[in-house]
């Protein structure tokens, strides 16, 4: 059977990637969506970004940008250093790409220039990084940055009071709109999880793996999901984005 699968944030960790593909057994018949953030944190990103170039052309893969895919892509074509880049994963990814020669980071550079901002599928189900400010959905949304930097449609769902009906007159008209939506961006280890979290109909799918938790693929139907080590198991030497 043909599996529908939604993976979190990786930031850098190429071990946590290989680890939990194959613990989800996946195979060329899969569709694998990626929520982005594939930059910054652990030490792999070029080494990473070099994998998923090369796996999406034996598989059926779809790419979310994520707010670090574009910080990566600004510096990669020659911005200044972001200061506060750097202090969430960014110095780490520069001292990785100084052995990185030219052709490979504008090969980096092309790939990050093509992700996608959001991708919603046949059944009305929504893939984005972070989340949208329009009330008329992602097809309309006055700021694209926020695609991949919103935090508020997640805060809005955590906020949400469990026992209000959908028909509600105060019910969020952007979680309407959406049978479901699948994003990553604010890790739940936030609220005390490492597993997916769902709040109304968003599942949250980033476990942390830029700090303490694990990566994790979900089965975007049956909601079975499967989860690498702990990312400071697979990088005992490194401290990610943990301060």
């Amino acid at each position: 059977m043909n599996r529908t699968l939604v993976i979190g944030d990786i930031h850098g960790a190429l071990i946590a990637l290989k680890q939990v593909l194959e613990r989800a057994q996946v195979n060329r018949s899969d569709q694998l969506i990626f929520l982005g953030d594939y930059a910054d944190g652990w030490s792999q990103t070029p080494q990473l970004l070099d994998f998923l170039i090369e796996f999406r052309k034996t598989h059926d893969c779809i790419f979310m940008r994520g707010n670090h895919d574009e910080l990566l892509w600004q510096w990669l074509g020659g911005a200044k250093d972001n200061l506060l880049w750097n202090k969430h994963g960014g110095s780490v990814t520069i001292a990785a790409y100084e052995t990185i020669d030219s052709d490979i980071r504008k090969k980096h550079r092309d790939f990050l220039g093509s992700l996608q901002d959001y991708h919603l599928d046949e059944d009305n189900r929504l893939f984005v990084h972070a989340g949208f400010t329009s009330l008329h959905g992602v097809t309309l949304e006055h700021f694209p940055r926020m695609l991949y930097w919103d935090r508020t449609l997640w805060e809005t769902a955590l906020a949400l009071d469990p026992t209000m009906k959908t028909d509600d007159l105060a019910y969020p008209r952007r979680l309407l709109l959406y049978k479901e939506i699948f994003l990553g961006h604010t890790p739940v280890t936030r609220i005390g999880q490492t597993v997916p979290v769902k709040r109304g109909n968003i599942w949250n799918v980033d476990t942390g793996a830029a700090f303490h938790g694990p990566l994790t693929i979900m089965d975007v139907d049956s909601k079975k999901f499967w989860q690498s080590d702990p990312l400071p198991q697979l990088y005992p030497e490194e401290n990610g984005r943990n301060l």
